[in-house]
């Protein structure tokens, strides 16, 4: 998977936040998170929608019966860095919990029905964060 996410991100910085491929009808972001347990910076792409001025990106995994690595980064420091096209910010990681949760999630499923799909996939409650631009 490495190999793969290092690809998209190339090829996301090289086009202003645009892919080829199964990941080109969808708005993508690279989320920049602080290890858990490393300390490193690791970045991912992952799909987003907005809720505002938020973002929102879920830690889907596709369906897996566990959270991606950079769920674990962001619940453990919240302060991230996106791209989103050609811009690059600090932001706020703040998981959602409840009602809200519930209503982010069924909106990015709307734009993007393999999440509903996620969904039955997995017995864990799946994660939905929101992405909030840090003061200045």
């Amino acid at each position: 998977m490495s190999d793969f996410n290092q690809a998209i991100i190339e090829e996301f910085r090289k086009n202003a936040g645009k892919v080829s491929g199964r990941f080109a009808q969808m708005e993508l972001l690279l989320l920049t998170t602080t290890g858990a347990k490393s300390g490193k910076e690791r970045v991912n792409p992952v799909a987003y929608t907005k809720d505002g001025d938020r973002l929102v990106i879920i830690a889907s995994k596709g369906g897996a019966p566990t959270n991606p690595d950079w769920y674990y980064n962001l619940a453990a420091n919240p302060k991230v860095t996106v791209e989103v096209g050609s811009e690059k910010f600090s932001a706020n990681a703040v998981i959602t919990q409840g009602e809200e949760r519930e209503r982010l999630y069924e909106q990015q499923a709307a734009l993007y029905p393999t999440f509903h799909d996620y969904k039955e996939k997995t017995d864990r409650e799946i994660p939905v964060i929101l992405l909030e631009r840090a003061n200045a």
